[in-house]
């Protein structure tokens, strides 16, 4: 038994203007693909592993034209040279936006499927952050989706799409898919599953699971930072039969759509200047408060210095901010070395559209994993430790913060560039404040230019009437 394995994963707001390229993936190739983490459960005896191409990339804007059509060329070849397979396992995001071209992930699956052919099984596992469109539903034949936010069941879920995958080539069997859109379309802040109503509406899903002619259910609240027609919530069910995963999708897009207006976030939230009120009266510690609109996990430049700015006008001293993309002012740094000081510029250094920082900062630690793009400067300026980073990335871990010598633990105020915290953070979090910042993946999403989102839609639309209805695959035969 062969099974090729492959993918496209990142997620791109269509309002940042920072376009992705090749060297913001990381591509997994042959051996490395199969050794990685994220496929490491695959390992099935009896079946022929055949590793193709994986490339995933921290989120951002839109994946260049030219890098988008090199892996999809590089993919496309080394599928082609792995034939004859009895199936293909994709593991995709499902929010990928390609400069000039809507709907990335059904032109990439659409043409694995030419390649394959009609009898070869395709399963693929999504982000619950992706978006669905009937092109990619004709491709596939099981779908499997994270049921967490924030995502703790990455692989949970690639073994759930892989499994549904090995057992449809053993038994012989073929799976098929229904969906229902569902016109709301919401940020991850306001639906994430620790909180009610998402916690109980992901929690409903194992139900779904148990249900005779079921395989896998699931509901996808999709990308609100992507201006594209596909981009909705959706319910997406895997099953053997038709009737039951038409009245399972169906279901799960009423209970989704009858809950739109009970979801808000689940942390304290407000504009900045009412955060940094909290965070200044707050007796307790460490304070962390989110800069949700410059999240590089949601979209983010990652390049604002706006949270810095105030806590500057503020004179916030004890204050760490990690982190903030800019390598002109790494570059800076390493120029100067550990000990000096410097005056220093800090961010806007990718997407001109905000105000940087300047001050007078020592430069108290440098991180040279070898390439320059990997570097990372710590300094200090006005009583605040400032993480600066060469390339776009989160500081979501505690690892992030170990490998440069910090405790976010000991500190009186960590900002960071996030919308709800991670698992590791949100336990330390005392209190937990996110600020409604400016950015590219802002929280104002009802201003949000929508030139080519399908409408209507909550809540850019508040008064329509919604009856769901489910759709099949094509390769779904009655």
């Amino acid at each position: 038994m062969r099974i090729a394995v492959g993918g496209l994963h990142t997620e791109c707001s269509t309002y940042s203007p920072v376009l992705m390229n090749r060297e913001d993936f990381r591509v997994l190739e042959g051996a490395d693909l199969l050794a990685a983490e994220y496929f490491s459960f695959i390992g099935d005896s009896g079946i022929d592993h055949i590793p193709l191409l994986h490339a995933r990339a921290v989120p951002g804007g839109p994946v260049s034209l030219a890098a988008y059509e090199a892996f999809k060329a590089e993919f496309l070849a080394l599928l082609k040279a792995a034939l004859p397979i009895d199936g293909l396992y994709l593991a995709m995001h499902g929010a990928v936006k390609v400069e000039g071209m809507d709907d990335a992930e059904g032109d990439w699956i659409a043409a694995a499927r030419e390649i394959v052919g009609p009898d070869c099984p395709i399963a693929a596992s999504y982000d619950l952050h992706g978006n669905v469109s009937q092109k990619i539903i004709d491709q596939l034949d099981i779908f499997a989706a994270y049921r967490t936010a924030p995502h703790i069941d990455v692989r949970e879920t690639m073994v759930r799409a892989w499994s549904m995958l090995v057992d449809c080539l053993r038994s012989g069997k073929r799976p098929g898919i229904a969906w229902a859109r569902i016109p709301v379309l919401l940020p991850g802040e306001c639906t994430s599953t620790e909180d009610e109503p998402a916690k109980g509406l992901y929690g409903q899903l194992l139900d779904f699971d148990k249900r005779s002619g079921i395989l896998d259910a699931n509901l996808m609240v999709g990308y609100v930072w992507a201006d594209e027609p596909r981009a909705t919530a959706c319910a997406v069910v895997t099953g053997s039969d038709r009737a039951a995963a038409a009245m399972a999708a169906e279901e799960i897009a009423a209970g989704y759509w009858a809950a739109r207006r009970q979801f808000t976030f689940g942390s304290v939230t407000g504009p900045l200047a009412d955060m940094l009120d909290i965070a200044e009266r707050s007796n307790t510690a460490p304070v962390i408060l989110a800069d949700s609109a410059d999240n590089p996990t949601g979209g983010g430049v990652g390049d604002r210095a706006d949270v810095l700015n105030a806590l500057l006008g503020r004179n916030i001293e004890g204050a760490l901010v990690a982190g903030i993309t800019d390598r002109p002012a790494v570059e800076a740094c390493f120029a100067s070395g550990v000990g000096s000081r410097l005056k220093v510029r800090i961010g806007a250094s990718l997407d001109p559209a905000s105000v940087p920082a300047v001050l007078e900062a020592e430069v108290l630690r440098l991180d040279d994993p070898g390439a320059a793009a990997d570097r990372q400067a710590v300094v200090r300026g006005a009583g605040i430790t400032i993480v600066l980073a060469a390339r776009r990335r989160p500081y979501h871990n505690i690892a992030d913060f170990a490998q440069l010598g910090l405790d976010p633990k000991t500190v009186r105020l960590l900002v960071v560039k996030s919308g709800y915290l991670s698992p590791e953070l949100a336990p330390i979090a005392n209190p937990n404040l996110m600020a409604l910042t400016e950015g590219v993946v802002n929280q104002d999403i009802e201003h949000l230019a929508s030139n080519h989102r399908s409408r209507p839609v909550f809540p850019f639309d508040r008064d329509f009437d919604f009856r769901p209805q489910a759709r099949f695959s094509k390769r779904w035969s009655g």
